[in-house]
């Protein structure tokens, strides 16, 4: 019986043993980001978090989402309550949630935990309605074998990066061959496809290291592209493979010269370089310190064709705290690159940003649209500017493969739409005129709002706009806005209007819903209509205010005692309105903003007929100024 327990200790022992050194193997490989083999051990080790949530990243960084999406799932419904997880954890969860196409559960987990809420079907939606194009793609190197993409214009040929080289050693990262760069010719016509693909120099291309991502300048003399550093470096413990950009120059029909950039390091990555059109500029992508999170677009300018300046962040509008990669410069000065910290439909998606003209920025990004971009990674977008036509990468079936594509223009529907409430009460306010101007003050819409209180008027991309609400006897409020590519997205404007009476303590309300600017009394000498010294001080203070609101429009309503006839009183009050009128218009009030009438003794504000008081006379002999609008 000893001898039996002491045989099932051993065992465990052993086992234990056994499951701590393949943990530890696992752990090492996964240190090392050799995630293909690092997943046949995971896999096999106990389902704790930890082990599973490795598991999760060895697919994910492979790309294998449906793989990835399982051991997350686990993770998730076993720490979702406790805090525990991350948020790197949760940004990786949401994207291979998109990756599987449940972006009902990304959406969910974007909102409540990546405090960034989404909803991707009024996603789709508007970028139906805005995006400039739509796409139609067909496979260019389907039948090349191995892993494809990046490609860059070489004359009339086209340079790409593949892992069709059997001969190569094995990366560890993905257990393929390592990249090498190969041109070929593309045969046009409905059926684009390649010819005469050929390794593309042997100065150029390694047998141990990646190339790719390759650029060149349009006289053909140099080039730019993306290389792995031999030496891998020690960061936090972690081996890590750096990817610097090399310049390669031509002469006498060789490659020569290849060396790093020098803003290019042994700490950090610079890759997928770029040129715009006149070749003074280089974009790239690199995760050197001054990024926002992972990867970042830069650029360096280039002096003289030889030097380069320091490295720029293009800034928030393009880049995020994920990756931003694959950047590449059309003719028109457009960026395309891809990102996976945009919203988008999973893995990497392609955007693009134009330049503001007037502060030559860039705007923000917009994403391409459903017919470019899929659940999977989509990049290296490249168009060819003498057609609409182009290439793209993406892994949408499995395997990185370089497609075609043709863009026919979309019709762009641009709108800005919003609320119209009172500031202080919050009311819906009906019937308020809502209208858009152009930058020169011209009016382009105009829309007054039904019962809803809501507005919404036709816009177009990249403009300077301003919106005003308009009510009477409210303050107009101007919200002074600029367009981009993404529509209405950011012009969702709430209109908030401030009533006179609520912005002004002279202003009030009487019993008959007249509102009305409460001074004290003009005095007028007995059957005169002069304007006295008094008087005047008196409406100094109403030009002050007509002043501050250049759109309020007034009645002057001048009234009369009962001590003299009907008619001499009525005309009397006309021209004792008439002259307050005058007053104001000789101090710089518009005619047409003031209305004069005499009411004579008919609205008396004590009835006392032929019976009144001195006092209860002055009282009756007034004038009132009514706000209209």
């Amino acid at each position: 019986m000893k001898t039996f327990k002491l045989y099932i200790l051993f065992a465990v022992l052993i086992t234990g043993s056994l499951c701590f050194s393949q943990s530890k193997k696992a752990n090492e490989l996964y240190q090392n980001r050799a995630y293909v083999e690092a997943a046949e051990i995971f896999v096999k080790l106990p389902k704790t978090a930890a082990n599973l949530e490795k598991l999760g990243d060895c697919y994910y960084y492979n790309s294998e989402f449906e793989s990835a999406y399982k051991a997350y799932k686990q993770v998730f419904d076993s720490k979702a309550d406790s805090n525990d997880l991350t948020e790197d954890f949760y940004f990786k969860y949401f994207d291979v949630l998109k990756g599987i196409k449940n972006y009902k559960e990304a959406d969910k987990i974007s909102t409540i935990h990546l405090n960034n809420p989404l909803n991707t079907d009024s996603f789709k939606s508007l970028l139906k309605r805005i995006i400039p194009y739509e796409y139609e793609l067909k496979s260019l190197t389907g039948d090349v074998g191995g892993s494809n993409f990046g490609v860059g214009l070489y004359g009339k040929k086209i340079v790409f990066s593949s892992t069709k080289n059997l001969k190569n050693p094995n990366y560890q990262w993905n257990g393929k061959p390592y990249l090498d760069l190969y041109e070929a010719t593309v045969t046009m016509g409905d059926a684009m496809a390649l010819d005469s693909i050929e390794s593309f120099n042997k100065k150029i291309n390694t047998s141990k290291q990646h190339e790719s991502n390759a650029v060149f300048t349009k006289d053909g003399k140099t080039m730019y592209f993306s290389r792995n550093l031999k030496k891998r470096v020690d960061l936090d413990s972690t081996k890590i493979a750096v990817v610097s950009i090399f310049k390669a120059e031509l002469v006498d029909g060789e490659w020569t010269n290849v060396s790093p950039v020098p803003f290019s390091s042994e700490t950090y990555s610079t890759m997928h370089p770029a040129l715009n059109n006149d070749e003074t500029k280089l974009y790239f992508s690199s995760d050197m310190p001054s990024t926002l999170g992972s990867f970042d677009i830069f650029y360096v300018d280039i002096i003289g064709g030889t030097s380069f300046g320091e490295p720029v962040n293009l800034g928030d509008n393009i880049n995020t705290e994920h990756r931003e990669q694959f950047p590449f410069v059309a003719t028109d000065s457009t960026l395309y690159f891809a990102s996976n910290g945009k919203p988008g439909f999973g893995g990497l998606d392609v955007f693009s940003s134009r330049v503001n003209p007037d502060t030559n920025e860039l705007l923000d990004a917009l994403n391409l649209g459903e017919s470019v971009n899929s659940e999977k990674d989509d990049f290296a977008f490249v168009v060819v500017d003498s057609s609409n036509t182009g290439y793209i990468s993406s892994n949408r079936f499995g395997v990185d493969n370089i497609y075609t594509f043709k863009r026919i223009e979309n019709e762009r529907r641009y709108y800005i739409e919003g609320l119209v409430t009172d500031k202080v009460t919050g009311e819906i306010l009906p019937n308020t005129t809502v209208t858009l101007f152009d930058k020169d003050g011209n009016v382009i819409a105009e829309q007054l709002v039904g019962k809803d209180g809501r507005y919404k008027l036709i816009t177009k991309p990249n403009q300077k706009y301003s919106v005003e609400g308009f009510q009477p006897k409210y303050i107009p409020q101007v919200e002074f806005f600029d367009t981009n590519d993404k529509g209405n997205i950011e012009f969702n404007i709430e209109l908030e209007i401030e009533s006179y009476k609520d912005a002004e303590e002279i202003v009030t309300d009487d019993d008959e819903g007249n509102t009305y600017i409460e001074l004290e009394n003009i005095y007028f000498d007995f059957a005169k209509w002069d304007i006295k010294a008094q008087a005047a001080k008196t409406l100094d203070v109403l030009v002050a205010l007509l002043r501050k609101y250049p759109r309020m429009e007034i009645q002057l309503g001048a009234h009369t005692d009962s001590r003299a006839s009907y008619e001499f009183n009525m005309d009397l009050s006309e021209k004792r309105a008439r002259a307050t009128l005058e007053y104001m218009v000789q101090n710089g009030i518009s005619r047409s903003r003031l209305t004069s009438k005499g009411f004579g003794e008919t609205k008396p504000l004590v009835p006392c007929g032929e019976n009144c008081t001195e006092t209860e006379y002055s009282i009756n002999r007034r004038c009132e100024f009514i706000i209209l609008r």
